[in-house]
């Protein structure tokens, strides 16, 4: 599983958008303002509606991710801070490609499930991305479990712990959508939309939890060591043309430079001793230099 995604990163890794959960958490702010100007805005014009979809209104595909998770003040600034302190863990931990790949290919799924759903039944699911955003919960415990966070500011309890409380609520999700007295009506609609986006979130973290599990997490004290070291490595001077054919970057690996492909990027690698530069083909499969 590590290899297609290893291949995948290779590729089209310098399409990744770094601090992605930045951005995303601008889109959530932009959404709670839009709901206190217009709540009927986003509903008409911007929510996952897959009848429209196919009807051409295509971008809902994208901008039913405004969707804030909460319209009450305090909760949305401690749920965004929560987002983007989980977020950025994570990131820092898979690489940026990665961590884009888990959260598109979630929006993705979220998409097809909505448009799957009304062609089969006729029904058109209200869902966004609060499941997606509660699954990125689970990759962090996985990765930190023994991570504290303070319940409600004063208990101290393990991630792995909340993980299960997160765990029984997309349990109780599905659970719902199938009870008879919630069956019927909007609300029936609503806890159906619940349970596909909840099953569809849990499936992409076991997609990436399987094919990452042998990544080695890092604590925030080595996550500091290791920007420490790559900005110092950085930030040191290097010698301007000093290859024989004016190049200023070659591979380590296979001696290619920016003058061969102009589009190659290259990288140095912060696990071998000395300065060794690589292309992005061989960052992630050289030997390091010990």
């Amino acid at each position: 599983m590590n290899n297609w995604l290893d291949k995948l990163e290779r590729k089209f890794g310098r399409y990744a958008i770094p601090n992605l959960m930045y951005y995303i958490i601008i889109l959530y702010a932009v959404g709670f303002v839009l709901d206190l100007i217009n709540p009927s805005f986003y509903y008409q014009y911007l929510s996952l509606d897959a009848a429209k979809i196919l009807q051409g209104q295509i971008w809902r595909i994208f901008t039913f991710i405004i969707q804030p998770p909460s319209t009450s003040l305090i909760f949305i600034i401690f749920s965004l801070y929560l987002y983007y302190m989980i977020g950025r863990q994570l990131e820092n931990a898979w690489g940026a490609f990665r961590f884009n790949l888990y959260f598109f290919s979630g929006m993705l799924l979220i998409v097809i499930g909505a448009i799957i759903a009304y062609l089969l039944t006729g029904a058109v699911l209200p869902m966004d991305t609060w499941y997606l955003n509660m699954s990125l919960f689970f990759a962090f415990a996985a990765l930190y479990p023994d991570v504290q966070f303070l319940l409600f500011f004063v208990i101290p309890v393990k991630v792995k712990w909340l993980a299960l409380i997160d765990g029984l609520y997309f349990v109780y999700a599905v659970v719902q959508a199938f009870l008879p007295a919630y069956g019927g009506g909007v609300y029936g609609v609503i806890y159906k939309a619940n349970a596909l986006a909840a099953v569809i979130s849990i499936l992409n973290f076991l997609v990436f939890f399987f094919s990452s599990r042998k990544m080695k997490p890092y604590s925030p004290k080595q996550m500091k060591r290791k920007h420490e070291f790559q900005r110092k490595v950085h930030q040191a001077s290097r010698p301007v043309n000093v290859y024989a054919n004016g190049a200023k970057h070659r591979c380590a690996v296979c001696g290619r430079t920016e003058l061969d492909d102009p589009d190659l990027e290259f990288r140095y690698c912060s696990k071998c001793n000395g300065n060794y530069e690589y292309c992005q083909d061989h960052l992630f499969t050289h030997t390091h230099v010990k």
